[in-house]
Parts: structure tokens; C-alpha cells; sequence
């Protein structure tokens, strides 16, 4: 192995010019990508940090109208005397990911009874939910819960949320996190 001498890995040595500069590059670089990051996760944590909490059963849900990404429109009139299950989800949680099956199952054994369904994705972006969508094949109702929309109907601390109310209009469930197949599939006993 050769010993390398500061005579050799110093600035005498044509390469270690090229060398810093690359390290430094690539530092920066980093630090860049990094620091977009940490700026779009501090924004993120700090809109996480004033959600509210988690509405309280029985609590009479008012969502308003949204543009789905089907490019129709959800009216809060269509949900009048059914069953309305709103879930929040982004493309990027690893809780929503193995969530959301079990809830395109639901959907589909469920919405010829009636059960209305308002997914709401907080991606960046709706291109990252309507591809997210597409590539998993899910076919339940959703809309891009933009942050301005979200001022109007803010979402509850926490991810996945999902809500379920009743035929009057009044939350029957309210849950924060992941929830398993079973309690997924449980929810349409609360639909009789």
C-alpha cells in the first residue's frame, strides 16, 4: 500500500485541487437538497403542529364542495341521507400505502349501498396523487386537498385519517393512523 505524504495530497498535488473541488461540490449539493428538504418538512411539520384534533363522534361533519381529480365535482348534497366516508391519505405515507387497498375493497363492495366516499390527498401536488392513483389502480372518489381548500376544512392531526358518518350527517368513527384490513372491513357493520 502507498503512503501517501502530505507532499503528495496537498496543493503541490495536481489532483487534490480537483479533489476539493469535487468534495465541495458534492457538499453542496447535499447541503442544498438537504436544506429544500428541511425547509419543505419544517413547512409540513408546522402545518401538522396547528392541526386540529380529531373531530369528536357524534359531531355533525360539514365538508365542502371539491373539485375531484376526475375533473367532477364533490357536492356535499350527494352525501344527504348516506352513508360518507372521508380519508385523508398522501402518496408518500407508509401507513396510507397499506391502508388504502383495504379501502378501494370497501369502496367497492360498498358504494352500491349507498356509501359515498371523498378521498383527499395532501400530496405536493395532484399530478402526484392522480399518478399514485392510476398506478395502483384505486377507483375511489378523490380530490387534491389543496392548502388553500384546507383553511375551509381543516385536516385533523395525523395520517391516514378516516372518518365515517352516519346517514344524519354525524361522525359514527373518527381514527388517526393505519388501520388494519379487519377494522377497515368492521366499518361496513356500521353501515346498516
Amino acid at each position: 500500500m502507498k503512503r501517501l505524504t502530505s507532499k503528495e495530497d496537498g496543493p503541490s498535488d495536481p489532483g487534490w485541487t480537483r479533489r476539493r473541488w469535487m468534495q465541495g461540490s458534492a457538499g453542496a449539493a447535499a447541503f442544498g437538497w438537504v436544506g429544500r428538504a428541511m425547509a419543505q418538512a419544517v413547512s409540513a411539520a408546522a402545518e401538522e403542529a396547528q392541526a386540529p384534533p380529531m373531530p369528536a363522534l357524534g359531531r355533525q361533519l360539514q365538508v365542502p364542495s371539491v373539485r375531484l381529480l376526475n375533473n367532477t365535482v364533490y357536492e356535499p348534497a350527494q352525501s344527504a341521507g348516506q352513508f360518507l366516508l372521508v380519508y385523508w391519505w398522501s402518496s408518500t405515507c407508509p401507513f396510507c400505502a397499506l391502508q388504502s387497498p383495504s379501502m378501494e375493497k370497501l369502496w367497492q363492495q360498498q358504494r352500491s349501498k349507498g356509501l359515498q366516499m371523498l378521498a383527499l390527498s395532501i400530496d405536493r401536488k395532484p399530478e402526484l396523487a392522480s399518478a399514485y392513483l392510476i398506478q395502483k389502480g384505486y377507483t375511489f372518489p378523490t380530490a387534491w386537498a389543496s392548502p388553500e381548500w384546507r383553511r375551509g376544512f381543516p385536516k385533523p392531526k395525523g395520517l391516514p385519517i378516516t372518518l365515517l358518518c352516519g346517514r344524519d350527517g354525524r361522525l359514527l368513527l373518527a381514527e388517526k393512523g393505519q388501520l388494519f384490513p379487519e377494522d377497515v372491513g368492521a366499518m361496513a357493520q356500521l353501515m346498516v
